[in-house]
């Protein structure tokens, strides 16, 4: 079982429901080529290799650029990993459950490193800040993806919203 630091400096986690199966959302937080499509926060974002325990993925998240790497991958109740930015080491989990035909999906992580001890207080009130809107993000597109109505094939596609245009590249209206 794979956990973060809880002795480090920064330590956040959060929770959500989600009317989706739990491999809908395994998949969504799986897909790191797709983080961009569902996640505003997260502005490029690419595996290298295969999607397996030790396979490493770079990504941004505002200013940071984020080299991570798969700890632990249990389709569909488990995704972690560990990264590496600006001297921050992290641990990041995703515990996903089943209940009543929705998913429980928890979020932990934590941040280590001297810019963590360092602006302990900041840091912390940013990770806070970050889980929950990602959680919403994550939610909001698996119940999507999980809707009736939406073909198989439609629930595997990225959506990628072009700014200035009512549509997205699908011709989906924008909400």
């Amino acid at each position: 079982m794979m956990e973060v630091n809880k002795r480090a400096p920064v330590v956040a986690a959060s929770e959500i429901e989600v009317a989706a199966a739990p491999e809908i959302v395994w998949d969504l937080i799986a897909d790191i080529d797709g983080w961009p499509h569902w996640n505003p926060a997260v502005k490029e974002a690419s595996l290298s290799g295969g999607l397996t325990e030790g396979s490493t993925f770079r990504w941004k998240a505002g200013s940071g650029a984020i080299t991570s790497r798969f700890r632990r991958l249990e389709r569909p109740r488990l995704v972690g990993w560990t990264g590496k930015t600006f001297g921050i080491y992290a641990i990041h989990v995703y515990r996903l459950e089943p209940r009543d035909g929705h998913t429980i999906v928890s979020t932990a992580e934590s941040w280590d490193g001297w810019p963590a001890r360092l602006l302990r207080r900041r840091m912390q009130t940013m990770l806070e800040d970050a889980l929950h809107p990602a959680l919403q993000a994550l939610k909001a597109e698996a119940e999507r993806r999980a809707a009736p109505g939406v073909a198989p094939s439609a629930r595997s596609r990225r959506r990628r919203v072009v700014p200035g245009k009512e549509k997205d590249d699908y011709g989906n209206a924008v909400r």
